[in-house]
């Protein structure tokens, strides 16, 4: 390989499209990663929700907000409602989790891609001194 200016030149104008590379993909992590925890968090309170209609017997009443209105809803619809909130919660925690690991491993293979480029600019560059 030569070590004309040319060609460290070309390795470090790869080396910064690798690193901005790198920013995108740590910058959609830590979003997912915000998402994630919110469904986290939308998943305890479903749960807690479900909880405390298990706890109500049949003759209880239970109100749903809509707008700025509570309206009566009967308790195995309430009860069926959050269930299906807290599987829609589950799959998408799942698929987060998934698209997090893709993320992650992307991140590992670009890490490594930007370190090798840093090494061979500093061979070509402790090259280029000796001569």
């Amino acid at each position: 390989m030569a070590s004309s200016p040319a060609a460290v030149r070309e390795l470090q104008q790869d080396l910064e499209s690798q690193a901005n590379a790198l920013s995108k993909i740590q910058k959609d992590i830590a979003k997912n990663h915000q998402v994630r925890k919110q469904y986290t968090i939308q998943l305890g309170e479903n749960e807690l929700v479900l909880t405390e209609l298990e706890l109500l017997n049949e003759n209880s009443n239970v109100y749903k907000l809509i707008g700025p209105v509570l309206v009566k809803q009967d308790i195995a619809e309430a009860n069926a409602n959050v269930r299906k909130r807290i599987e829609y919660i589950s799959v998408e925690l799942k698929r987060l989790d998934g698209t997090l690991q893709d993320s992650e491993d992307k991140q590992n293979s670009k890490k490594e891609s930007v370190l090798q480029l840093q090494q061979k600019i500093q061979t070509l560059q402790a090259g280029k001194s000796k001569s």
